[in-house]
């Protein structure tokens, strides 16, 4: 397998499996770790027990050379220079060794037979003159030993890894066996049901909790789609119905006197129709929080725009004040539809004057349109920003859609829409904008 494959691979394998290869591999190396340490100092212990028995027996044979009688065998005398002067041959370490002897450090240097050992105890010749009396010993046997340790070592480590390994084994299944039991309540779960939280404060808890309110969401969205499927089905019904009885009665009675009255109602009908679908649409989009990157909009100059937009209404007069201009972070498509709809909604309601008055407010921007129309009663004025809502149906052609697109346009953006009272007796929206 090529390392490109390998994060792949590791990926395809189970939880179980990933954690136990994860124990196991820490388990090996922290036991041969623990090996290695201990093979060094079971080592170091032997060689430190043969210095101190090599030291006794330089200092029985101290005696002799201090006295100028013979040195048992088994020994050597040198002076400080290295020399022997124990007329048994050659002086059996370098220099070097001399000195670190001289000092007080065993010294370790290859024999003729294996690695040698050296201890020296300084004494005194019968002329005064220092000597040095060594003892040495072949390592062979302490290495013997340590290589034997080793493999009882390394029998230890593996058995002991694989102790840990199988242990890991059965401990992740177990504390995931909760889990299990969890995914499979959830996949029998019934709409509308929750999963019941474990008593205790862990991450099972902390789990459920969050597939609870992930259910939750879920069911909100299904229940809000479906109702908005059946309103928007119901919405779109009657202008539907109102262009296939225009056409019948174009079709049963093809006469020109009623031609130019039944187109007219057509083009109205598929007007109505046309700014349903579109305000249907820009809702689902909003929703679906699809917003472009926000940037500064001249609020003035789009209220004027949209006032601009108003049909011909010589009943009711509209006016605009504006201190100064302000600009609110926002795109103009979703300005122009805030405008579009209040303004409309607005017009639809009021008696004889609408007032639109743009207020900068610190970090924010406030729009207000009021109307002297018959208002909203203060346990309505909520409902009137949702979905098909239409307090008074013979009021207009309005759909129930655009104060609930305001709305939510407005939110998307960080700011507010909301209703109260105007000092005109009607209806004051309140819209609040993030200034640019």
């Amino acid at each position: 397998m090529s390392v490109g494959h390998a994060p792949g691979w590791w990926a395809r394998r189970s939880l179980r499996t990933r954690i136990t290869v994860v124990v196991g591999v820490v388990a090996v190396v922290a036991l041969l770790a623990v090996g290695r340490v201990a093979g060094g100092l079971l080592f170091s212990a032997v060689v430190r027990s043969g210095d101190a028995a090599l030291a006794e027996r330089a200092a029985a044979a101290s005696g002799a050379v201090a006295a100028g009688t013979a040195v048992p065998l088994g020994v050597r005398v040198v002076d400080l220079a290295g020399a022997p002067v124990d007329g048994r041959g050659p002086a059996p370490v370098g220099p070097d060794a001399v000195r670190r002897l001289a000092a007080g450090e065993p010294v370790t240097v290859p024999g003729p037979v294996g690695t040698q050992r050296w201890v020296a105890v300084p004494v005194p010749a019968p002329d005064g003159s220092p000597r040095l009396v060594l003892a040495a010993r072949d390592l062979v046997d302490a290495a013997a030993l340590v290589a034997e340790a080793a493999r009882v070592l390394a029998l230890t480590v593996l058995l002991g890894a694989v102790g840990v390994t199988a242990a890991a084994w059965v401990a992740v299944r177990v504390a995931l066996r909760p889990v299990d039991r969890m995914r499979a309540a959830a996949a029998a779960l019934p709409p509308g049901e929750r999963l019941p939280v474990p008593p205790a404060r862990d991450e099972l808890a902390a789990l459920a909790g969050e597939i609870n309110a992930l259910l939750a969401r879920r069911d909100d969205a299904v229940a809000r789609l479906e109702r908005f499927t059946s309103e928007a089905a119901h919405e779109l019904r009657s202008p539907i119905a109102a262009l296939r009885a225009q056409a019948d009665v174009a079709v049963a009675h093809p006469d020109q006197a009623s031609a130019d009255t039944t187109w007219r109602s057509v083009a109205r009908e598929a007007e109505r129709l046309s700014t349903l679908v579109a305000d249907l649409l820009a809702l689902a989009r909003a929703d679906a929080g699809e917003r472009v990157p926000a940037r500064p909009v001249d609020l003035v100059d789009a209220v004027g725009e949209a006032l601009a937009r108003l049909p011909e209404d010589l009943t009711v007069a509209t006016t605009l004040w504006a201190p100064t201009p302000v600009a609110v972070a926002a795109t103009p498509a979703e300005v122009a539809i805030v405008l579009d709809n209040v303004l409309a909604n607005a017009r639809r309601h009021a008696a004889t004057v609408v007032h639109v008055a743009v207020v900068p407010a610190g970090r924010w921007v406030r729009l207000l349109v009021d109307d002297d129309g018959p208002g909203v009663p203060p346990a309505e004025r909520e409902r009137i920003f949702d979905r098909f809502t239409r307090l008074r149906p013979d009021a207009g052609e309005g759909s129930g859609l655009g104060l609930a697109l305001v709305g939510r346009l407005v939110a998307g953006r960080g700011g507010t829409a909301r209703a109260t009272t105007s000092p005109d007796g009607g209806l004051r929206l309140v819209v609040r904008w993030p200034a640019a």
